[in-house]
């Protein structure tokens, strides 16, 4: 086992970069009025002017409208300085998923003010622009009396922000209660409500023809999750809607506690198993962080997003981003507020044809030749969308059918057809196996090309499928990856490809049974130069 082991480390790839990086108040929040808020590069300072309501729109009754209770408070409000501070934070997401590469079906985003947590809901809200979406069904738990009793629905009429009105779908709020008993018409939960009100600037400026079903839930039980979850996917399947779960995460504790309540949290929802996220919720608030008062106040929304996104057909689940309120300049670092983003959402694979499977193989050749010759690259341009995608890739190089590099990039962050490249120069020159690749070797090497799907967090080890499925483990920090192809090569099953998966991390061998280590999965669309035939 021990000469399998060694002699297996030269035969599989490496990985150059890992995954995304988590970057970056419910209860109250200071006015915007004369503060400096900073996201990203710029800085303004928002100082609305006195609030002025918005108009109904014509066929919305004003007594249906429920006001902007909280602009002016919680975000600006001015329109022309909420939609300049709107644009300038979705302006600054680097990630959006667009409907060429998949649809999305639910969203976790926070509601606090927008100097703590706008930035983080951007990151959500920008997943929908472009989609042909006509209504957000936005959920969350009640804050404050009157509790919801136990599903409570605004039915019609709109919500009002100082970018105007947004009004309800109410063909199917009234779906909705005529599925479910428990779901009722009830306008009085929503009075004072900011979890709703706060989302709909930026549903506005990414879909400014949705309509809304505003949902709270006033019981916290399986029981009552599972009934809206259900009767969602009764009424959801062949509309146009993304379901969005309006929750901010810890609450209260130090900013350090924080993130590692946090990260705990989100890595249960990325699962995409609701049990897990409640297990591990009612774990953490046993463990005795200080001050944590919730490790999610929209716990049950979040819970019910999940099911009815996995029911209307989401496969892949991403976080987006995550920051907590002490990052914020002045914010106290000994109470803090958590909040994150993530999306639900159906991955679409790259329609790589024979043709351009070949445009891609015939680029890393070129690459590889020229980058030999001389240390350059080739001019490449291509308008093609499939090639054009965000993407991750790894390129393997072969020698007389025996490994000779291999590299990849995991994260979906720049063209397809530049990750090739990329990679391609990586796994001739820096694999750390092997030499550098000659000018002189290059005719006799065949490339490889896996282009990869996003990477999922895995729930259920016994979910793996050999020969479909590729996989990334994160064990304390020590980090290995396997392509889907290794285990059929090497004639493992199951329990081997995750044992020698450890060995590759350089931990030991049945670490994946340890429940600290982090498994994800990913598939592969693999395909290579013909193998040259071997003289007789």
């Amino acid at each position: 086992m021990v000469r399998i082991a060694l002699r297996s480390i030269t035969a599989f790839c490496v990985i150059v970069a890992w995954g995304a990086v988590l970057t970056g108040a419910c209860s109250t929040a200071p006015s915007l009025s004369a503060v400096a808020f900073s996201s990203g590069e710029t800085e303004m300072v928002v100082t609305p002017s006195v609030p002025s309501p918005a108009s109904p729109t014509p066929d919305i009754p004003a007594g249906k409208v429920r006001p902007a209770e909280f602009a002016g408070a919680w975000y600006p409000d001015d329109a022309e300085t909420l939609q300049r501070t709107v644009d300038q934070l979705l302006g600054q997401v680097d990630v959006h998923i667009g409907p060429s590469e998949g649809t999305p079906f639910g969203l976790v985003v926070p509601h606090a003010g927008y100097i703590y947590s706008g930035a983080v809901a951007a990151a959500g809200f920008k997943q929908l622009e472009g989609h042909a979406l006509d209504t957000a069904v936005i959920v969350s738990a009640d804050h404050q009396q009157p509790l919801s009793r136990p599903i409570a629905v605004y039915a019609e009429g709109g919500f009002a922000t100082p970018l105007g009105v947004v009004p309800v779908d109410i063909d199917l709020a009234r779906a909705l209660i005529a599925v479910e008993p428990r779901i009722k018409a009830d306008t009085s939960a929503h009075a004072r409500e900011h979890m709703i009100e706060i989302e709909l600037p930026f549903l506005q400026r990414v879909c400014p023809t949705c309509r809304i079903v505003p949902i709270l839930i006033g019981d916290d039980t399986d029981e009552i999750v599972d009934v809206l979850a259900a009767a969602l996917l009764k009424v959801l399947p062949g509309r146009r809607a993304v379901v969005i779960a309006s929750s901010d995460l810890s609450h209260y504790p130090s900013a350090p506690d924080a993130r590692e309540v946090d990260t705990t949290t989100l890595d249960a929802i990325l699962t995409g198993n609701p049990r897990r996220v409640r297990q591990t919720i009612a774990q953490l608030m046993e463990r005795g962080y200080a001050n944590l008062f919730t490790c999610a106040c929209g716990e049950t929304a979040i819970l019910a997003t999940m099911q009815v996104a996995r029911g209307l057909g989401a496969d892949t689940i991403t976080l987006l981003r995550y920051a907590n309120s002490a990052e914020v300049l002045g914010s106290p670092s000994d109470q803090a507020v958590g909040y994150g983003a993530v999306l639900f959402w159906r991955y679409r694979p790259p329609a790589l044809t024979p043709a351009r499977q070949q445009e891609l193989l015939h680029l890393a050749r070129t690459t590889l030749a020229t980058h030999l010759e001389n240390g350059q690259l080739p001019e490449y341009h291509t308008a093609d969308a499939e090639l054009t995608r965000r993407l991750g890739a790894f390129v393997t190089l072969k020698k007389g059918g025996e490994l000779r590099g291999c590299i990849g990039h995991l994260q979906a962050d720049a063209p397809l057809w530049q990750v090739v490249q990329r990679m391609a120069i990586a796994a001739a020159t820096t694999d750390p196996r092997f030499s550098p690749l000659t000018r002189a070797e290059l005719d006799q090497v065949t490339i490889e090309i896996s282009v990869l799907s996003p990477l999922n967090r895995l729930d259920n080890w016994e979910a793996i499928q050999v020969g479909t499925h590729g996989l990334v483990l994160d064990y304390h920090g020590q980090r290995g990856v396997f392509l889907p192809q290794v285990a059929v090569e090497q004639g493992w099953d199951r329990a081997q490809y995750l044992d020698n998966l450890c060995l590759k991390a350089g931990v030991p061998k049945e670490c994946w049974r340890d429940p600290a280590a982090k498994l994800y999965t990913f598939t592969a669309l693999v395909f290579g130069e013909p193998v040259p035939e071997r003289p007789s």
